[in-house]
C-alpha cells in the first residue's frame, strides 16, 4: 500500500469531560507528531519516583483530512500510542490498543466520507502503569496507507534467506495480497532485489489470483550470486521491491531493506553469525530519548545507536518492550545485534494499572505486531518473551511461556527465543521454604526486590538463584526457550553446563560493576553467548538507582531511589545527552577494545570508604584534573587498565605503581594530593612502560564552545540537529568543574526543540532556552522549519557568545 507520513496537522488537548464545563472548554493546541504529552508537565515531589515524579495524564489528539479520491482502502498506522489508545473516525469508534508499545492499524475505509474533511480522534492515557518513565500520547510516527483494489497488506512483505553458501544465497520473498473487489482478481507480481548502490542483482515474476474476503501469499525464490553477508562488522544491506500490476497498470509497490546472513546456535560454538562465533557485548536500553522525552525521532535513535556502538557495544536489548522502527533501521545500517523484547509483565501485574490487565486478551495480537514489524531486519537475532516474569516459577507460567514461544516461532522460525528470568522473583512465593537456610522471607519481601538486589551486591541473588529450588521451579520455563536469559544470575553460568548440558545462556541483565567477572565467564564458557548490562544509556524514571550513595559504617541502606528533583536512573554508561561516563571506558578496556589506560577522579566529597549502596552505581567520578579545591587536598584517583601495572605521574613526579589488569579487576586506586598541572597514567606491560592517558588542569579564561554534529539537515518533518555545548579553556579542553548558566537562541529556518544536560537531578524543564551546564556540558536540539539557514547562538554572562549556522535543505 502507498505509505504517506501522517504526522502533520494534529492538535492536542486534555481529555474533555462532557459533564464538566471547565473541561469541556479545553482548547486544542497545534502539534506535529511524534509528540510526548507528558515530558513538559510539572512534576510533583509527592509523586512516584518510578516515573520521575511526572503526573498522570489523559489527552486527546485530532486531525482532519480529505481522503485520496479513488483509494479503495484507507488505513491509519500508529507505530506507538501510550497508552490504552481509543480511535474514533467522524465520531464513530474504529479501534483500540491497550499496549503503549505495540504498533497497530485502524481501517478507516468504512467510516470515511469522500471529498470532504474527515476527523480522526485519538485518546491516550497514562496512570501508574509502569516502573519507569513512559511518556504519553502519540509518541511515535503515524502513517496513512492507501491501496488499490488488489494490494499488499500492511507489513505484508516478508523476506528470508533460507540457504546461504559460497557464491550463492537463496532469498525468499513472500508478499501477502488482498483485494477489496467482490470478484476474483488475477494480477502479476514482480519481485526485484537491489544492492545498496542500486544494482539489480535478482528478479522474479509470478501470476497471483486474489480471492475476495481473504489474503493470499505470493511467494518467490530468488537467487543472489556472490552475496555480501550482513554482520555487525560488515552491515551490508539489500533492498527487496514487490510490484503488483494489472496489465501495465501499477496497483501497488512496496519495498524493504534486508540483510543476507545466517544464524546458528549450539552449546559448543555458542552463537554463530555467518558461521563465525559471536559474543554479545550487550546493553539494555529503555525507550525514551532523553531530553526529548519519549518522542521517537529517527535522527535521535541513530545517534544513540551510533554512540553505543562507538563505546564498544555490539548488541542492544530493547528493555522491556518492542523496539521502534527507527532504531531498528539504525541497527541495520550501523551493525548492531538486537534482542527484541515483548513484555515486562504477563498476567501478574507489577504496577497498579499496567499492561498485565490487558495481557490475557491482547498478548497474541501484540506478539504478531512485533514480529511482522521486525522480521525483515537482519539486526534482530532473537526475541524475548518477557522480563522478570513472576509466573515462570510455576507450571501455569511455564505453559504460558510455551504458548508465547511457539507463537513467535510460528510467525518467525528463523530467530531464537529467550526470556529474561530473575531466579529470586521466580520463587518469591516459595521463599518460606528457603528461610531456614537463607533467612526470613518476610523481610526480603518487605524491602522490595530491586532494593534487595542492589543492597546485596548480587550475592544474595546468586545464592538464591543457584539453589535447587530455583533449578526445579524454572526448569520447564527454561526448556521452552532457545536461549536461557538470566537476570543477575551469573552464579549459574558454570553450574548449568553440568546440570543442563543442552542449555545456552545469555546474561539478559547484569550489574555494571560486575562486567569484568561476567565477561571473563562469557569469554571462557562456550555456552554463554553474551552479557547485557543495565544500562548503556541513562534514562528517565527509576530515579537515582545508580547514584553513588556511600554505605554507612553499620551498612545501613538508604532508599534505593532518589528524592525529587531526581529525574534519571543515573546508571547508564552514557549520560542522558550522549556523553560517555568513566564506567564506559572501563567496560571498553574489559572488552579488550581499548589499550590505553583511563583516569577518573572521584568528585571531592563523594568518596565511599565503605562502598556504595547500589549495585547499579559507579563511583561519582570525572575524567578531569581541574578542581576548585585547595592545593594538597587528597583526591581519590582511579586508573582503569588491562596492563599488569599502572604508574601515576603528577607534574613529572612518579606517585608509584599499582597492580591493574584482571588480577586487580582492571583498576588501581591512588590517593593524590591535588596540585594543578598534568596527571599521567602509564600502563606497564612485562615490566616496560607502554600506553598512557593524561589529564591537564584547565588554563586561562573559560569560554563557550558550540559544535553541531552535522552541519547540513534535511528540511523534513522529524529531522533534528544536535548542538553540543561545552565550557572550555584556552586550549579547547573541557572545563568540567566550572558550570555556567547558558542561554540558546535559534533563529532563521529552525527552532529550539529541546535544551538540557546530563544532570540526573534537575527540576528545569527541557523546553527552556536557559539552563546551567552540568560537568561543563549541555545539548541543544534544533528542529528545521523549512529550507534555509538556522542560526544558533549560545550566550553566558561575562563570556563571548558562541555561534554557528546549520543549513536545512
Amino acid at each position: 500500500m502507498k505509505r504517506t507520513a501522517f504526522n502533520a496537522g494534529w492538535q492536542v488537548r486534555e481529555k474533555v469531560n462532557p459533564f464538566d464545563e471547565a473541561s469541556a472548554a479545553a482548547a486544542y493546541q497545534d502539534v506535529t507528531l511524534p509528540h510526548d504529552a507528558l515530558i513538559l508537565r510539572e512534576r510533583n515531589a509527592q509523586g512516584r519516583s518510578a516515573n520521575a515524579y511526572f503526573p498522570s495524564a489523559t489527552v486527546q489528539y485530532r486531525k482532519s483530512f480529505v481522503p485520496t479520491p479513488g483509494a479503495q482502502k484507507t488505513i491509519v498506522e500508529f507505530e506507538g500510542v501510550y497508552r490504552d489508545a481509543l480511535v474514533y473516525i467522524n465520531g464513530a469508534f474504529a479501534g483500540q490498543r491497550p499496549s503503549g508499545y505495540a504498533g497497530f492499524t485502524v481501517d478507516l475505509t468504512p467510516y470515511l466520507e469522500p471529498d470532504i474533511e474527515n476527523e480522526i480522534l485519538v485518546e491516550a492515557r497514562v496512570h501508574e502503569d509502569s516502573r519507569w518513565y513512559t511518556g504519553a500520547g502519540i509518541y511515535r510516527d503515524v502513517w496513512l496507507l492507501e491501496g488499490d483494489a488488489v494490494h499488499v497488506t500492511s507489513d505484508g512483505l516478508h523476506v528470508t534467506t533460507p540457504d546461504i553458501e559460497d557464491g550463492m544465497a537463496v532469498v525468499e520473498i513472500a508478499a501477502e495480497l488482498t483485494t477489496t473487489s467482490a470478484r476474483l482478481s488475477s494480477v502479476r507480481v514482480n519481485a526485484q532485489i537491489r544492492s545498496t548502490d542500486g544494482e539489480v542483482v535478482a528478479t522474479g515474476t509470478t501470476v497471483v489470483s486474489a480471492p475476495p474476503g481473504r489474503a493470499v501469499m505470493a511467494r518467490q525464490r530468488l537467487y543472489v550470486s556472490d552475496p555480501s553477508l550482513w554482520s555487525a562488522e560488515s552491515p551490508t544491506l539489500y533492498v527487496a521491491t514487490v510490484s503488483v500490476l494489472d496489465g501495465d497498470d501499477l496497483l501497488d509497490e512496496v519495498e524493504t531493506a534486508f540483510g543476507i546472513r545466517s544464524l546458528q546456535l549450539d552449546p559448543r560454538n555458542g552463537l554463530r553469525v555467518n558461521g563465525e562465533t559471536v559474543k554479545l557485548r550487550g546493553t539494555c536500553i529503555h525507550q525514551d530519548n532523553g531530553i526529548l522525552g519519549a518522542a521517537t525521532f529517527a535522527s535521535s535513535e541513530e545517534r544513540q545507536v551510533r554512540r553505543l556502538k562507538d563505546a564498544g557495544f555490539n548488541a542492544i536489548r530493547s528493555a522491556h518492550n518492542p523496539i521502534n522502527r527507527a532504531m531498528l533501521d539504525a541497527c541495520d545500517r550501523l551493525g548492531v545485534y538486537v534482542m527484541d523484547e515483548a513484555f515486562d509483565m504477563w498476567a501478574s501485574t507489577k504496577s497498579g494499572f499496567d499492561y498485565g490487565l490487558a495481557f490475557p486478551t491482547w498478548w497474541r495480537a501484540d506478539i504478531r505486531s512485533m514480529v511482522i514489524k521486525d522480521r525483515n531486519h537482519p539486526s534482530v537475532i532473537m526475541y524475548s518473551i518477557g522480563n522478570e516474569i513472576p509466573e515462570v516459577g510455576t507450571p501455569a507460567g511455564a505453559l504460558l511461556g510455551r504458548e508465547l514461544a511457539e507463537e513467535l516461532r510460528s510467525l518467525d522460525p528463523a530467530r531464537f527465543v529467550t526470556n529474561g528470568v530473575n531466579g529470586l522473583l521466580a520463587v518469591m512465593n516459595d521463599l518460606k521454604k528457603l528461610s531456614i537456610e537463607h533467612g526470613p522471607a518476610g523481610a526480603m519481601e518487605a524491602i522490595g526486590i530491586n532494593t534487595m538486589m542492589a543492597a546485596s551486591g548480587g550475592d544474595y541473588m546468586n545464592l538464591i538463584g543457584t539453589s535447587d529450588l530455583v533449578s526445579e521451579k524454572t526448569e520447564e520455563s527454561f526448556a521452552v526457550l532457545d536461549v536461557a536469559g538470566l537476570n543477575y544470575l551469573q552464579g549459574r553460568y558454570e553450574s548449568d553446563a553440568t546440570l543442563f548440558p543442552q542449555r545456552i545462556i545469555v546474561g539478559t541483565e547484569t550489574f555494571p560493576k560486575d562486567i569484568d567477572e561476567n565477561w571473563a565467564l562469557v569469554s571462557r564458557l562456550d555456552h554463554v553467548i553474551g552479557d547485557f548490562t543495565w544500562t548503556g544509556w541513562d534514562y528517565l524514571g527509576e530515579v537515582g538507582i545508580g547514584r553513588a550513595v556511600a554505605k554507612t559504617p553499620d551498612d545501613q541502606t538508604p532508599d534505593l531511589t532518589g528524592p525529587f528533583p531526581w529525574i534519571t536512573a543515573w546508571c547508564g554508561d552514557i549520560d542522558l545527552i550522549g556523553y560517555r561516563r568513566p564506567v564506559s571506558y572501563y567496560r571498553e578496556i574489559v572488552f579488550g577494545l581499548r589499550r590505553e589506560p583511563y583516569i577518573a577522579v572521584v568528585r571531592p566529597g563523594s568518596e565511599a570508604p565503605h562502598g556504595l549502596t547500589s549495585s547499579w552505581a559507579w563511583s561519582d567520578s570525572l575524567s578531569t584534573w581541574s578542581w576548585s579545591v585547595d592545593a594538597g587536598r587528597p583526591l581519590v584517583v582511579e586508573v582503569y587498565s588491562d596492563a599488569d601495572e599502572v604508574e601515576l605521574i603528577l607534574n613529572g613526579e612518579s606517585l608509584g605503581r599499582r597492580s591493574a589488569g584482571p588480577q586487580s579487576r582492571f583498576r588501581a586506586e591512588f590517593t593524590v594530593s591535588f596540585e594543578p598541572g598534568e596527571l599521567v597514567a602509564v600502563a606497564h606491560r612485562n615490566g616496560a612502560p607502554a600506553e598512557r592517558h593524561s589529564l591537564r588542569s584547565a588554563q586561562g579564561a573559560l569560554s563557550l564552545a558550540a559544535q553541531a554534529e552535522q552541519g547540513h539537515l534535511a528540511a523534513d518533518a522529524g529531522e533534528l540537529g544536535f548542538v553540543e555545548i561545552e565550557l572550555v579553556d584556552e586550549n579547547g579542553d573541557l572545563w568540567a568543574t566550572e558550570d555556567r548558566e547558558i542561554s540558546v537562541e535559534v533563529s532563521g529556518a529552525g527552532r529550539l526543540k529541546a535544551l538540557g544536560t546530563g544532570n540526573p537531578a534537575t527540576d528545569v524543564p527541557y523546553d527552556t532556552a536557559t539552563v546551567a551546564t552540568f560537568d561543563g556540558r549541555a545539548l541543544a536540539i534544533v528542529e528545521p522549519l523549512g529550507s534555509g539557514e538556522i542560526r544558533v547562538t549560545v550566550t553566558a554572562e561575562g563570556h563571548a557568545p558562541a555561534a554557528l549556522t546549520l543549513i536545512a535543505s
